[in-house]
C-alpha cells in the first residue's frame, strides 16, 4: 500500500525534504558536488561567498541526511573528500530546474525588489 503525502500537513515527512532544500547552501553545495568528488577546499573556493564554519556545518547535515558521503584518508595531514550519495545525485534534475529558472529570471526578480523599494520610499 503506498502511502500518501500531503507536503502542507505538518506532521508530513516530505516536510523534512523541503526543509533541506529550503536551505540557502544546500543547492549550491549539490551543484558544486555534481562533478565528482571534491575536498572541502575545493568546495569552499568553488562556493566562495560561503563561511568555512557554515560549509561544514551543512555538509555534516547533508551527511547526516544521506545526500553526501564523507570519506577521511588515514594520512597526515588528513585529506577528507566529499561526494554525493545516490539520494543526493537524485536531486540534480529537479534543482537544475530550479537553477535555470533562477538564472533565466533573476534580473525580473531584481527589478521588482527594487519597484517595492520604492514604492515604500
Amino acid at each position: 500500500m503506498d502511502t500518501v503525502r500531503d507536503v502542507l500537513d505538518p506532521t508530513c515527512p516530505s516536510q523534512v525534504a523541503l526543509g533541506i532544500l529550503g536551505n540557502k547552501w544546500t543547492m549550491l553545495i549539490i551543484f558544486a558536488l555534481s562533478s565528482g568528488v571534491h575536498r572541502f577546499s575545493e568546495l569552499r573556493d568553488r562556493i566562495a561567498i560561503i563561511t568555512p564554519k557554515v560549509l561544514t556545518q551543512t555538509l555534516r547535515a547533508l551527511e547526516r541526511d544521506g545526500l553526501v558521503d564523507r570519506t577521511v584518508h588515514p594520512v597526515v595531514p588528513p585529506k577528507v573528500e566529499y561526494v554525493l550519495t545516490d539520494l543526493g545525485r537524485s536531486l540534480l534534475e529537479s534543482i537544475t530546474a530550479v537553477r535555470a529558472w533562477a538564472e533565466a529570471h533573476a534580473d525580473e526578480v531584481l527589478e521588482a525588489r527594487d519597484r517595492a523599494e520604492l514604492a515604500q520610499d
